[in-house]
Order: C-alpha cells, then structure tokens, then sequence
C-alpha cells in the first residue's frame, strides 16, 4: 500500500473548506471518520468510481460498558486515474432526506506510479 498525505490546510474556489490529499497513481490512502451509529449515522462517500476505487470499509467500534455503538469508521481508497478528484462523505442519517454534516476531500493523483508523502 502506497502511503497518502493530507494537507489539514485549506483549498481555494468553492471547496474552500476541503481537505487536500496527495495519493501516487496506483496507491491508496485512507480516510477515519467517526460514527455514531447508535443515533443513526452513516458515512456515505460520493466519488467518481472512474478516479477512486473503494477497496475497504471498516468499523471499529470504541470499547465501552453502555449500549453506545460509536467508532472510527475507516473508508480506504485506490487511486486509478491521474488528476484532481473530488470526494465527498455526507453524514446521513436514516429518516432524513438532507445530509446531516459533509466532509470534502481533493485528492490529487500524481501521472506515474511512485510513493506520495507520508501522512
């Protein structure tokens, strides 16, 4: 697996609040959100599957004594075509209609093959 930077800093244009990521062409990066399923929440990703392939889907939940199912959901992508691609996580929550939260990514994918920084 091929290592991923995210820059916490921010992007200009419309996506100004987006987080950049820099994968190597070929590589996969990961993204942890948290999710409190026991009020409903479920992380949807929104992707060009033509630029992003999603290889893995985890939950882990947090250690807990009380009926509280929350965690770190851990979403990892391949990177497979070249250029700058938008990703998007909407916070859904089962009877809504609306997203609850969004998280927006860039992720920019070098030509050739190779190693991104390290994150």
């Amino acid at each position: 697996m091929s290592a991923a930077s995210v820059n916490d800093g921010s992007v200009g244009g419309p996506d100004r609040d987006a987080k950049a990521i820099t994968a190597a062409n070929g590589g996969s990066f990961q993204i942890n959100l948290w999710e409190d399923r026991t009020r409903g929440e479920l992380w949807i990703p929104v992707y060009d599957p033509a630029s992003l392939v999603l290889v893995s889907d985890e939950f882990l939940p947090t250690a807990s004594n009380n009926a509280v199912e929350a965690g770190r959901r851990t979403f990892e992508f391949r990177a497979v075509a070249p250029g700058r691609h938008r990703l998007v996580f909407e916070k859904r929550m089962g009877w809504k209609f609306t997203a609850e939260d969004r998280r927006v990514f860039l992720v920019g994918v070098a030509d050739g093959p190779g190693r991104a920084g390290g994150h």
